[in-house]
Parts: structure tokens; C-alpha cells; sequence
């Protein structure tokens, strides 16, 4: 069976990483079988000064001769009250970070929804929001937008669209029955009032924060803080160091971008780099943890990876490697 097939799993994306790394069939016919060692932990810092580079975990450092960053990006939250994921917070019951993603969602059809932010996201997430949305209301603290004239204009001209300027929400509270998000206090922070907005749903449009700050510098990274990488490749400004998915993509942002980077990073990687190169070869985070790879036979992998690869509409679940 192939390295890439996994059997189908029905588990909610944000448990799907923890269900695949659970599951028999990963470890008894990827990573175990390909003769690779997966180990979670959290790094810490890195040194790319010389080879074999070095990155720092939690509990152990590990060496090699290829890095691949692929830390992502975070979404940037506000932290009043309601805002969080604990018991008494409505994030993933009623707030997002990002509209497109969960903006169909049925808990948000065809009732009022709200997006925080005042530049070109918040205006593009207003307006994908008002096909599901009954009404969608724009909340800013300032009496200008920091988006593009274009933007602006699509926005102020849509009559499903209602801004709330000079404003800043203070809670979020629930709707009593179903534990989800029923409203938001908004405070006017010119005259300090205090009002209330019933709202199903509450994106958060104030950009995003690439995961990079471990770096400590020693790639390029851009004015934002995304690794810098050569136009049409994962390489980046360290020879052996490479980058994928939204770390290094501050304008998608997307599950299948992501996953194309990653296609492109292993053809480059099978096609120009030699096999003393690949002797370790690890990947950095998926989420909040650190999945450090170590192939012990990486360039016959590789190559079998990107024969497969053309398969990968007949793939139910692809685990790049």
C-alpha cells in the first residue's frame, strides 16, 4: 500500500494530526516502515551557522544536514472578555480568525455576524461573509480604514455592510441556550459608551503573526517577519534551509498553498540535493508542537514520494514526510 494512503478518518480538523499520529497504520507502514523516527517536541532555538545545523528542543538537541521550516503562521486575537477557548470563552463556538475557513459554517447562516479589523483582510473576510451572513457589521477603532481605496469602496457600497466606527469590543457574551456566542459589548472609545450587538459570529481580521521569532534572525525574513525564500522555490537565505506553507506565504494562508509548497519543496529536494545532504532531514512544527523527521534512507524516500505524488486526487489523507 502506498506511503501517502492512509484510510479515510472522520475526526474534526483540529484533532485530525493528533488521530493520525494515534493510528496503527502510521506506524506500522509510514514512518516506522520507511525506516524514519518521529519524535514531537518543542524547539526552542536553532543554529544554522554551520553544518550539520542544530535545533534545540525542549528535551534534546538534534543535528542535520537539511532543515525545513514549516512553523506557520499564527492569527492574531484580541484578549477581552469572552474572547478566549476556555469555559467561559466563545473561540471555536461563535469566534474565528479566519472567515473563509469557517464563515459556512451552519452556526453562521443567516445570522448577524461581526469582523474586527480596518485593512484589506477584514474588508475581503466583510464581504465573503455577507453570502451567508443575514448582516455583517465591521467594527473599527479608528474613522478610517487602513485598506486600499478599492477595498474600501466594495465594503461601504454593500448594503448587507454596516461599520461601527471609532470602536472597540469589550466582551463577548452567550446566547444562554446552546453555550455559543449571542452578543458583544462595544465600547465607543471617543465618548466611552457602551453598547450592545447581537451577533452569532465574531472574526477576528487584524492579520497574522508568522511563528518565527525562534529564528532569532538568522534567516532573511521580511518587514512582517515571513522567511524570505528565492522567487519560485523553498530555498532560503541559508544554503540547506528551507521553508514551506504559511510561514514563508503571508497572502493565502491556505491548507492547499501550504501542501503545494510542500510538493514543491520535496521535488526540489529530490532533484538537487545530494543524498550526504539528506541524511537527516527534519521538519519543524505543525501547529503549537515540533515534529522533528529523521530519514535514515531520505533520498530513495523522496523519490518514491514524488512518483506517488500525481496520485494525490485518489488520496483520502496525505502525510508529507
Amino acid at each position: 500500500m502506498s506511503l501517502l494512503h492512509t484510510p479515510p478518518l472522520r475526526t474534526p480538523h483540529p484533532n485530525l494530526i493528533d488521530k493520525i499520529f494515534q493510528t496503527k497504520y502510521l506506524h506500522s507502514n509510514s514512518a516506522v516502515a520507511s525506516n524514519s523516527a518521529v519524535c514531537v517536541r518543542t524547539n526552542s532555538k536553532v543554529d544554522f551557522s554551520s553544518r550539520p545545523f542544530r535545533v534545540f528542543t525542549d528535551s534534546r538537541t538534534v543535528e542535520a544536514d537539511s532543515v525545513i521550516v514549516a512553523t506557520g503562521a499564527v492569527a492574531k486575537r484580541l484578549p477581552f472578555t469572552g474572547s478566549g477557548d476556555g469555559p467561559d470563552g466563545f473561540w471555536n463556538r461563535g469566534i474565528s480568525a479566519c472567515a473563509v475557513c469557517d464563515g459556512a459554517a451552519p452556526i453562521f447562516r443567516n445570522k448577524p455576524l461581526a469582523v474586527i479589523g480596518g485593512g484589506d483582510s477584514a474588508m475581503e473576510e466583510a464581504t465573503f461573509l455577507t453570502e451567508y451572513g443575514s448582516e455583517v457589521y465591521i467594527i473599527h477603532r479608528r474613522d478610517t480604514f487602513r485598506a486600499s481605496k478599492i477595498m474600501q469602496s466594495k465594503v461601504l457600497s454593500n448594503s448587507k455592510i454596516m461599520v461601527i466606527w471609532n470602536s472597540a469590543v469589550v466582551e463577548a457574551y452567550g446566547d444562554g441556550e446552546n453555550k455559543k456566542l449571542g452578543g458583544l459589548k462595544v465600547k465607543n472609545v471617543v465618548t466611552e459608551e457602551v453598547s450592545d450587538l447581537k451577533v452569532s459570529g465574531l472574526f477576528f481580521a487584524i492579520g497574522h503573526e508568522p511563528a518565527t521569532k525562534f529564528l532569532d534572525g538568522q534567516l532573511e525574513l521580511d518587514s512582517d517577519g515571513y522567511v524570505v525564500t528565492k522567487p519560485g522555490t523553498t530555498k532560503t537565505s541559508v544554503e540547506g534551509v528551507f521553508a514551506a506553507g504559511d510561514v514563508q506565504d503571508k497572502k493565502y494562508r491556505q491548507a492547499i498553498t501550504a501542501a503545494g509548497t510542500g510538493l514543491m519543496l520535496l521535488a526540489s529536494l529530490g532533484s538537487e540535493c545530494e543524498e550526504t545532504m539528506l541524511k537527516q532531514l527534519m521538519l519543524l512544527e505543525f501547529g503549537k508542537r515540533t515534529m522533528l523527521l529523521k530519514l535514515k534512507r531520505p533520498l530513495k524516500l523522496l523519490k518514491e514520494l514524488h512518483s506517488k505524488f500525481r496520485k494525490v486526487l485518489r488520496i483520502d489523507v496525505i502525510l508529507v514526510v
